[in-house]
């Protein structure tokens, strides 16, 4: 249980590529759901960090075990531990998502079953998203009395649909987003991991030096600053949260078996 890579030197011998050693493979995996305790997050946010600036690293694949790839915070953590929790979480969050975000080599998801809440944010700051069929991606932060991860959605679905899928808390499948030209491919739940690494040695095939540089030049010309608009978002968690609401929401979800 926890957050693992891969050595880039090692792997099955019949399944490697000649650039299978400039891959590093991120695997998070706490179950029952991938809803990731606050260290968690800083674990997550560590190994992507490292893995980038390996300089043999050309890519990094990030992917989960289990039912789905991400079910966000621990809502029963911070329910048990209170404002401290919340707070590490809302750190652990935004250390996690800048870490893919500014990966300094191109991070691909792979999304398998549901990307919820703090899913959203790692998908969202992704270079690229290589889906399974089943997968399903949203926001249920006003259900379980939060807020946070627009900035995100917005990256993946048009403007008005976010807004929509943000209020009803209802989720976009993999195809939806498919469409929206969001997620690269979808395939079925068995050929995920072999068609994240077949785009992975695509990309890794290319010189590592100017991969790290059109990376950066992309994150420069990006029309909203990542970091910024989260957290933004995220004072309004805190004001939620202070005010009584947030406990109020997570209660209610809590008592509906969620």
């Amino acid at each position: 249980m926890g957050v693992s890579t891969s050595s880039p030197e090692k792997g099955p011998e019949d399944t490697r590529g000649p650039d299978d050693d400039a891959i590093a493979v991120v695997t998070v995996d706490f179950p029952p759901v991938n809803a990731l305790p606050v260290r968690g997050w800083f674990a997550l946010a560590d190994a992507v960090r490292m893995a980038g600036r390996d300089p043999r690293v050309r890519c990094v694949v990030l992917t989960a075990e289990g039912r789905g790839f991400n079910a966000g915070v621990d809502i029963k953590e911070i329910q048990a531990e209170g404002p401290g929790a919340l707070a590490g979480a809302n750190r652990g969050c935004f250390e996690a998502f800048a870490a893919v975000y500014e990966c300094e080599v191109p991070v691909i998801a792979a999304v398998q079953g549901f990307c919820l809440g703090g899913g959203i944010g790692l998908a969202g700051n992704a270079d690229v998203i290589v889906a399974s069929e089943d997968a399903t991606f949203g926001l249920p932060e006003l259900d379980r009395g939060a807020l946070g991860a627009a900035t995100h959605l917005s990256r993946l679905v048009p403007q008005h649909l976010m807004r929509a899928l943000y209020y009803t808390s209802r989720t976009a499948t993999a195809a939806e987003l498919h469409a929206h030209g969001s997620v690269w491919r979808v395939v079925p739940r068995g050929e995920l991991r072999a068609a994240a690494m077949e785009l992975a040695r695509e990309i890794a095939a290319k010189d590592g030096e100017l991969l790290r540089l059109a990376k950066a030049a992309i994150n420069g010309i990006d029309p909203v600053d990542v970091r910024r608009s989260y957290r933004f978002e995220q004072g309004f968690t805190y004001e939620a949260s202070t005010v009584g609401v947030a406990d109020r929401v997570r209660d209610r979800f809590g008592k509906e078996g969620g």
